[in-house]
């Protein structure tokens, strides 16, 4: 009986933390957004970027679209790797994956100045369901910072860092799928509307310097619909990893993600838990204050 009152407290714990996180997240939507304070889309004609902006390129038909109902929220990652694109100055954003296990992990960041994003992020595993197992695990950071918006001839760039791994191993004290650590990233259109490239290179452990790749590929069908696939983890092909899914841009501000993670994979990790496809599903909401 006190191993069941405990861990419905710590359920109770992980349950306040999690809409502590995601509550501004849930705020109305502003009653106007100015074209000078929302940022556009990927680009669906294929013109240039304008600097500072949450998007590596501006859609050229951007004001139907605010007048349409405001410009949609910023892509800074995929389903598992980032993008070049940022928050603006202002902006908040929330998201909340919900992984296998009845596990949820949850991320919180801001636009904290022109190009630099900063951010947090918390998983607690077991949290929804029937198990009478939650654990929390230890937050972890995120920051980016966009040093080149791009223009006709250069790819956009970002660099940053992102301590949170996945399926963490209680025995180990670590993820078996490491941090993306420190990574440089690139976004690029590819020469058809809407279609963009966001290669990256990263190490995720210091001590032993391994540098990882990563090449995604997203294609924007009209601000409706973005299709995403990536081959992450790009070392040696065992341990790389094929990620596909799509996002639904509900509203401006609101979109859903349906992802499945590590197609193909079988076997086991180093540690002997079973490595195999993932369904997950994520929700995020972007704004600005």
């Amino acid at each position: 009986m006190k191993d069941k009152i405990s861990g419905m407290s710590t359920r109770a714990l992980a349950v306040v933390l999690c809409l502590g996180l995601s509550g501004q997240a849930l705020a109305a939507d502003p009653p106007s957004a100015s074209p000078s304070a929302s940022s556009s889309a990927p680009s669906s004609s294929g013109s240039s970027a304008a600097p500072v902006k949450i998007k590596p390129k501006k859609s050229a038909d951007s004001d139907s679209s605010n007048s349409a109902g405001g410009l949609i929220a910023p892509d800074p990652d995929l389903i598992d790797t980032p993008t070049a694109a940022v928050l603006d100055y202002g902006g908040y954003a929330a998201r909340s994956r919900f992984y296998s296990g009845g596990g949820v992990l949850q991320y919180v960041s801001f636009g904290v100045y022109q190009g630099v994003n900063i951010g947090g992020s918390l998983a607690v595993d077991g949290l929804v369901g029937s198990g009478q197992t939650v654990r929390m695990r230890a937050p972890n950071a995120q920051v980016k910072w966009r040093f080149y918006d791009g223009d006709r001839f250069l790819p956009s760039l970002a660099v940053g860092y992102d301590g949170q791994g996945y399926d963490y191993d209680s025995t180990s004290e670590r993820y078996n799928e490491r941090q993306r650590g420190f990574f440089l990233v690139g976004t690029e259109e590819l020469g058809v509307p809407g279609l963009q490239a966001h290669p990256s290179f990263n190490v995720s452990d210091t001590n032993t310097n391994s540098i990882y790749g990563a090449l995604p590929l997203s294609y924007n069908i009209k601000d409706k619909v973005l299709l995403m696939a990536e081959w992450d983890n790009i070392s040696n092909f065992y341990d790389s990893r094929i990620n596909m899914g799509l996002r639904v841009y509900m509203t401006p501000h609101f979109d859903v993600d349906f992802a499945v993670r590590e197609i193909g994979a079988g076997g086991s990790f180093s540690n002997g838990d079973s490595r195999g496809p993932e369904r997950i599903v994520q929700l995020k909401y972007s704004a600005n204050f």
